[in-house]
């Protein structure tokens, strides 16, 4: 398994919208195409304020690739994207986890 961690900023105005619009859509359409959503979370403290952290696990690189292809041409997360206020920073990573990691 892999890990991806994606890490989005926002400007202060746009968390809010963000949040409400992914929670009542974009988490539906998201999990149905990306499959393994292992936690969500927003930033309380810190120096990345307003910023979301969503953590993605695939079998590996080749799934991890089909999956977020069939994600940019599916016709209902091309509408959600265009509706939803646009990250002003983005930080993706892919972890892989060690021997003895509680999620593997």
């Amino acid at each position: 398994m892999i890990v991806e961690e994606r890490n989005y900023a926002f400007a202060p105005a746009d968390m809010a919208h963000f949040l409400e619009i992914y929670e009542k859509e974009g988490v539906f359409i998201a999990t149905r195409l990306l499959g393994n959503l292992l936690g969500y979370f927003r930033t309380e403290v810190g120096e990345d304020l307003n910023e979301v952290v969503h953590w993605w696990g695939f079998s590996d690189l080749n799934d991890r690739a089909a999956r977020r292809a069939a994600l940019w041409k599916d016709p209902e997360w091309l509408d959600f994207a265009t509706r939803c206020p646009a990250p002003v920073h983005q930080r993706n990573r892919l972890l892989s986890p060690t021997a003895w990691s509680p999620i593997r």
